[in-house]
């Protein structure tokens, strides 16, 4: 991962359930999406770098979370960009379709957080700050699309400076 001149980047980490194993026909589809959105994705402007496991152009073989969870983890140079890749690219018929593939979560599934330009975030990291906004709800350190906090907004938290009103 190469750093930009910006400062921060944004981190996301995403989890689901899935329905039935990645080699069942029912999730077919969703594998057979996992190349071309990945390829988006590398491509989209703002991106920066994403989790694949050793050996693999994707991470579904990783499961930290759990036997039937898959993760994704992602940089991105601004909330925009992801943003823009998430809804405004061929992922968003991944998404519109998740309901086919994947339980309905009834805690947060996603969290975004800012880190520094360069750093590669852990599983681990990203995992503590999902329980962090499960526990304690959005926060400069761990938040979501709905309820974002800006780079400048995570620095001070981080070093206890109040921020100008």
């Amino acid at each position: 991962m190469t750093a930009s001149p910006r400062a921060a980047h944004l981190a996301q980490l995403n989890v689901a359930t899935l329905l039935h194993p990645l080699d069942d026909p029912r999730i077919a589809p969703f594998v057979e999406a996992l190349d071309p959105v990945n390829a988006t994705a590398d491509g989209a402007p703002g991106f920066v770098w994403r989790l694949v496991a050793d050996g693999t152009a994707d991470a579904t073989a990783l499961r930290p979370a759990g036997e039937n969870v898959i993760v994704n983890m992602s940089v991105w140079e601004t909330p925009e960009a992801l943003w823009d890749f998430t809804y405004r690219s061929g992922h968003l018929e991944v998404v519109r379709r998740r309901r086919d593939w994947f339980d309905r979560h009834v805690e947060a599934h996603l969290v975004l957080w800012w880190i520094p330009a360069g750093h590669v975030p852990t599983v681990g990291e990203a995992l503590e700050r999902l329980a962090d906004l499960r526990a304690n709800g959005p926060s400069p350190r761990a938040f979501t699309f709905a309820s974002s906090f800006s780079a400048a907004e995570a620095a001070a938290a981080r070093t206890g400076e109040l921020l100008p009103e």
